[in-house]
Parts: C-alpha cells; structure tokens; sequence
C-alpha cells in the first residue's frame, strides 16, 4: 500500500509541475496587449443562471468539455466594439469541438441594440447571450467591461483579462492553438 501511496503523489507532482510548466508556455507567449492575460490556478466558475435571445437559460458548467473564451461586453462599451470583431475571428477560426467563444451582454443591454450593434460591426456568428440583471458578472469579480475569461474543459477559469485585447493577434492565436492542441493530446 505505501509503494502505491509513494507512486500515486509522485504522479500528482510530476502532473502539477507540468500544469505549472504549461502556464509557463503560455505566459511567454503573450505579446503586445496579450500582456495583460494573466494565468491563474484553475478557480471554480459560479453557477449563476445566464440566457440567450430566444430565452434559453444557461450556465458556465454547461460548456464543459472545451476550452471557452467567456467574453463579458456591453453595447455602450466602445473597447468591446473594438475587440469584438477579433472574438469573431478567433470564433470562425478555432470554434468548433475544443474551443468556443462565449459573448455575455451584461447590464441593460436591449435585445434590438445588441443586434444593431453586431450588424454595425458586421459579426454574426457570436452568441446572444445576456446577464441583465449581471448576477453571472458579479459572482465572477467582473468590474469594468470588458473582461475576458479563459475556462479549461473542466469549466474553471484559468486566465482573466481587463479591458480590450488584439483577440486576432498572432500572440492570441498562438495561446488558443496551444490550449487546443493541449486539450487534444490528454
């Protein structure tokens, strides 16, 4: 039994070293605006109850199984205008089985606004996804818009950024391709 015990916490520690080495990667990887991700232990997500346009009610664990890019905007919010269109490409260019990005108008954000502001910036293929009354926004920390989150398969939150960052930036893309390719090895 102690032979057992004795190889089972050298694997936890040979697995947390690695955990810590990838975050290592991938902090070296940022560049530019990308900078300002900064990496965390994995960190439980709440469970608060978000919806989508046509009324759908949703929550953070339901994305299990991927990595998620959880983006936190508002229509009022001129950094979110900025940046949205690169959450659309990175959306076009890795959503599918092991990555997505998720977009949450938090706060007073009408319906009819939120299309017009997507059709003005000429992305279709983001998510309706609305935290009106921001109980998801609050048991998340967010303060200010936006903020994005980075969710492991495991649904918890293992990066954060403040404010806009070049999403389509080659330091972006290089840190998703990673997580990706990551996710696809284990």
């Amino acid at each position: 039994m102690r032979q057992f015990l004795a190889v089972l916490y050298i694997g936890l520690s040979l697995a947390a070293n690695a955990a810590v080495a990838d975050t290592s990667a991938l902090e070296a990887m940022r560049e530019g605006s990308m900078k300002k991700l900064l990496f965390s232990d994995p960190t439980p997500v709440s469970e608060e109850v978000f919806t989508h346009a046509d009324g759908g009610e949703f929550r953070l664990s339901d994305f299990k199984g991927k990595y998620v890019l959880v983006n936190f905007w508002a229509t009022w919010c001129a950094p979110c205008r900025k940046e949205m269109p690169m959450l659309s490409e990175l959306q076009t260019e890795f959503g599918g089985d092991a990555f997505e990005v998720v977009t949450i108008a938090t706060g007073r954000n009408d319906i009819n606004g939120i299309k017009r502001f997507l059709g003005e910036i000429g992305v279709d293929n983001l998510p309706l996804y609305l935290d009106p009354r921001q109980g998801l926004a609050r048991d998340m920390a967010v303060l200010g818009l936006p903020i994005t989150l980075i969710l492991d398969p495991e649904g918890n939150e293992i990066a954060r950024m403040r404010g806009d960052a070049e999403w389509n930036s080659e330091s972006a893309k290089a840190i998703i391709s990673t997580l990706i390719g990551e996710a696809a090895e284990g």
